[in-house]
């Protein structure tokens, strides 16, 4: 284990890593960011790039991704290609598939999505024979060529368009009735338009056939369940994504029903300084625009807490002298007219006791886990352990010299 202690470690290089490393770095914060392939994720296997902002005509997936991951490297952040295997979130510690194991203040889990697949027969026998799950790695193996996609949803109709750059035709198989699509609309309209592509309503795959390479596939209709063959060259397969959060199971995270990361508006999950960011996290909207969103929230997020956390440790938990904690708001008037008397009457006792005014505002973290919630509150430490709590109208001068006169002797 290296003795180095990071601000922030991001697992996953998809946009919502890159962003939070841009973020993270950008802050003077040491970031490092661990990605098992190609940083970019899903992102960089789409060829068009069309809804991005700032960009009308368009961009492509891996030319943003490398925009990207050239972005965060300008600032600082360190890129590690290599697998994270096992995660202490608690101690913040990551341990690779290499071998080695890192240490940080913070975490920011952005471990993406894969494509989800159907487990029908020939499927995985043909994977990367015929069978794809991304057009833009493999268009261009079937130039001139007949293929079937499977799917109605916005990537599934996007690919298929692109599909046509290079195929000779594309079949998309929708298990909807005519004419209904989950696409958007204008994905719809371009697709409907496309003299290329040919339509099987209600139906799904039943199973690839193939010798070495896909020949065929078996198609169902859903509502006569008759099976029907199809000759085609390829098969791409767009029915949704499964979180990358196996490696997290035992981890104390909390997680939905399907493995996705929950968190708040924060991007802040159940444990203190544990992020998630990107089509992992339990979302309205997977998009690239959104995982950068994520991301940067997450960083910003993530130095806000290192500063709240060692502030505090500093000036309070590591303090020999007792502290006097004050926790109150300027926006709440009780707070700001109680708060004189207490400095004055802390003010008293000199060098003796340390007083620490804290916005409960600004440190919500620290108020919630001391259980402030009231302006003001008072909480007393000594040499890092919770003395003595005072709350609203029990707060008099009375009551914080019969604390302070028994901590300073």
């Amino acid at each position: 284990m290296s003795d180095k202690i990071y601000d922030i470690i991001i697992v996953g290089g998809g946009p919502g890593g890159l962003a939070a490393a841009i973020y993270g770095a950008r802050s003077r914060l040491a970031t490092l960011l661990i990605e098992k392939g190609r940083p970019g994720g899903q992102a960089a296997t789409t060829e068009d790039m069309e809804n991005y902002p700032g960009f009308a005509r368009g961009t492509t997936g891996p030319g943003l991704m490398e925009a990207f991951t050239e972005h965060a490297k300008s600032f600082g952040a360190e890129i590690v290609r290599d697998e994270v295997v096992k995660v202490d979130l608690e101690g913040k510690v990551v341990t690779t598939k290499s071998g080695n194991t890192y240490r940080s203040k913070t975490i920011i889990l952005a471990p993406g999505a894969v494509p989800r697949t159907l487990n029908i027969p020939g499927e995985f026998a043909l994977r990367g024979k015929g069978v794809s799950y991304c057009a833009t790695c493999d268009a261009d193996f079937f130039e001139d060529l007949d293929i079937v996609v499977l799917g109605n949803g916005d990537a599934a109709v996007e690919e298929a368009n692109y599909l046509t750059k290079f195929a000779n035709s594309v079949t998309i198989i929708v298990i909807h009735d005519e004419g209904i699509l989950d696409a958007a609309p204008m994905l719809q309209e371009r697709a409907f338009n496309n003299p290329k592509i040919k339509w099987v309503w209600n139906s799904t795959l039943a199973e690839i056939k193939g010798d070495g390479l896909v020949e065929s596939v078996v198609i169902k209709n859903i509502k006569t369940n008759e099976l029907t063959e199809m000759e085609t060259n390829g098969v791409f397969i767009y029915v949704g994504t499964v979180p990358q959060t196996d490696f997290l199971k035992d981890s104390g995270l909390e997680m939905d029903s399907r493995g996705y990361i929950i968190t708040n508006e924060q991007m802040e999950t159940n444990i203190d300084g544990v992020y998630a960011v990107g089509d992992a996290r339990v979302k309205y909207l997977r998009q690239v625009i959104t995982a950068a969103a994520d991301g940067a929230i997450a960083a910003v997020a993530a130095e806000k807490y290192i500063a709240e956390e060692e502030g505090f440790r500093k000036s309070v938990l590591e303090e020999e002298r007792p502290v006097a904690v004050a926790f109150w708001s300027p926006m709440v008037q009780k707070a700001l007219e109680m708060m004189p008397s207490i400095e004055n009457t802390v003010g008293a006792y000199g060098d003796k006791v340390k007083l620490v005014k804290m916005d409960t505002y600004r440190n919500q973290r620290v108020a919630k886990r001391y259980g402030v919630t009231k302006n003001p509150t008072i909480v007393f430490f000594h040499k890092g352990e919770v003395i003595a709590t005072l709350v609203e109208d029990a707060i008099n001068e009375g009551s914080i010299r019969q604390v302070l006169d028994k901590l300073s002797k």
